[in-house]
């Protein structure tokens, strides 16, 4: 059955959201149709008007460029009521009776929902991708060694008996499976939110950005300290930090002596020499409040880069998030420095979203 969509994934709660976005980046790019989301689903779909715009739209954005989304897929085959007998060949079926964007692929990922419905079919999932791999293998659909360079086909399982079939280019796609970036808690950490700073630090910097940003002996602030999780990441690579909290830090950090506390109002607080490297701030207040801070400390140079949280509120998020960092940008553009700008619902964040703001060199991509 053919169904031209965006299959978006994201953090469950979230569908509508995501839709929101997509309605309206597409929107503005006049690439036209409309969403469809399901609560606590883990998706959500923009179906197109126009079938020949299904790469256009998956290529006017990368997913690390937008904000709800894990992954995007172009889906170009949708398959209902699949029967339990030969899942595989009902599969290849589906395949041969649609139009297949490409010959052939570099890989494959069979994919659920990141739900706690969706989780009832992981097993499924890993056992069926063996014999699908072999089976578009033997009729030429898949390269016979995975090629990275070449368009994955995902196979995503909204149930066992339904099934969207589309694929991802390489330069715009998550490479994660689910579009989730898995990272293991320190045991020396001293909080769970430290996972949220590492999630930034590795999947919203490139390398030369987290080189020139991280560099050891370094300057940072941690507006919201305690108890230190976000400390943790950047004394682990050996910057020095002050932690600004009236609560306290963890013993471990202020034993290495790369960390000064002060118990002081995030809002209030001026650097101690004057600037510092980088600002991060997790501190649970009104969105615009904390974008407006993090707009003073760096028009007023206190700071060459931030890193910050903005927690959501229950309804409208995208139109919030938008909204707080339009003003925050609009601030920096009036500056002559050039800044780099992310906004994302990383895996490790909950009901908020992380920003990267790095003020970039004129030699730097």
């Amino acid at each position: 059955m053919s169904n031209t969509s965006v299959l978006a994934y994201c953090r469950p709660g979230y569908e509508n959201d995501t839709a929101n976005e997509l309605t309206t980046r597409y929107g503005e790019a006049a690439i036209y149709g409309y969403p469809v989301s399901k609560k606590q689903s883990g998706f959500a779909l923009y179906h197109l008007y126009d079938d020949t715009q299904l790469e256009n739209a998956i290529t006017q954005f990368a997913v690390s460029q937008s904000i709800f989304p894990r992954q995007l897929v172009a889906v170009f085959c949708a398959m209902k009521d699949i029967e339990k007998d030969d899942r595989v060949g009902q599969v290849l079926e589906a395949l041969k009776e649609g139009e297949l964007p490409y010959s052939i692929f570099g890989a494959i990922d069979v994919e659920y929902p990141d739900t706690e419905d969706g989780k009832t079919l992981a097993k499924f999932c890993r056992k069926f991708t063996v014999p699908l791999r072999q089976a578009l293998r033997k009729a030429g659909w898949l390269t016979a060694k995975e090629n990275a360079g070449k368009p994955k086909l995902h196979i995503f399982f909204e149930s066992f008996e339904n099934c969207f079939i589309g694929y991802t280019l390489p330069n715009y796609a998550s490479q994660d499976h689910l579009g989730i970036c898995r990272l293991k808690f320190p045991s020396d950490a001293p909080s769970r939110s430290t996972l949220k700073l590492e999630d930034a630090l590795v999947n919203m910097l490139s390398s030369k950005q987290q080189t020139r940003v991280l560099r050891s002996g370094g300057r940072a602030v941690d507006l919201g300290a305690c108890p230190g999780g976000w400390t943790y990441q950047l004394v682990k690579r050996g910057m020095y930090v002050e932690a600004i909290d009236n609560g306290l830090i963890a013993d471990s950090l202020m034993a290495t002596g790369l960390v000064e506390h002060h118990a002081a109002d995030g809002f209030a607080y001026k650097p101690q020499f004057g600037r510092v490297d980088l600002l991060v701030c997790d501190m649970i207040e009104q969105p615009d409040r904390v974008a407006k801070l993090m707009g003073d400390w760096l028009v007023k140079h206190w700071a060459t880069h931030a890193i910050f949280n903005l927690k959501l509120p229950m309804k409208r998020r995208y139109e919030t998030v938008t909204q707080a960092i339009s003003l925050l940008v609009s601030r920096l553009d009036a500056l002559n420095d050039a800044f780099s700008v992310k906004v994302r619902h990383l895996y490790h964040d909950r009901d908020e979203v992380t920003v990267t703001i790095i003020r970039t060199s004129e030699d730097e991509v």
